[in-house]
């Protein structure tokens, strides 16, 4: 499924940020806070405009990205793009997340620019998201713009909300997969990918 959400970036600028820096300026008086005070006079604007670039992957399209870098290519071998590095945005917590991803696919007679990979990665991880569901949404969008004979991708990923609050475990990780086609469907070929993952560390 192609992804659309995509949101004005003047409507960000006219619209959005003031009323982000409106809704810091309360969160400051709600937890006790001088807003006025020197140090937080300027931080309702730097919150909204950090918040702009954190979030900046709802402003994105999916093929002006990718910008016709599809070839056609007899290329079937497997295609492993790993250690990406990536940081989002907890919906639960708003807090980061943050770690690796890597990716895999069989081409079917068409290859992507591998520098599009991370662009695609970065168009899902600056969004409000969990780990699972942008794992998903890479591999979809893989998928739905190659169709190749399977995808792969995996996260590893440290998250602040069970880092810095909650069950404050400071040591722990979360991995999350998504298969498609082949990968899916043959234990060889996702063992494959599970063993040039390895090769680095």
């Amino acid at each position: 499924m192609k992804q659309k959400i995509i949101i004005p970036n003047a409507k960000v600028k006219d619209i959005l940020l003031p009323a982000t820096e409106k809704t810091v300026r309360e969160l400051l008086k709600n937890i006790g806070e001088d807003p006025e005070r020197e140090g937080l006079r300027a931080t309702p604007k730097r919150v909204a405009k950090s918040f702009e670039f954190l979030t900046s992957g709802y402003h994105k399209d999916i093929e002006k990205t990718l910008n016709g870098a599809i070839f056609e290519e007899k290329y079937d071998e497997m295609v492993v793009v790993k250690e990406i590095d990536f940081y989002s945005m907890c919906e639960h917590h708003l807090l980061p997340f943050f770690g690796r991803i890597h990716v895999a696919y069989i081409p079917n007679g068409k290859i992507v620019g591998l520098s599009k990979i991370p662009r695609i990665i970065e168009i899902f991880s600056r969004r409000l998201q969990v780990q699972e569901r942008m794992t998903q949404q890479i591999a979809d969008t893989i998928e739905s713009y190659l169709k190749p004979k399977g995808v792969a991708v995996v996260s590893e990923a440290s998250h602040l909300c069970m880092m810095m609050r909650g069950v404050q475990k400071q040591n722990s990780s979360a991995v999350a997969s998504a298969m498609h086609g082949i990968f899916k469907s043959d234990a060889r070929t996702r063992n494959e990918f599970f063993h040039l993952l390895e090769l680095k560390r």
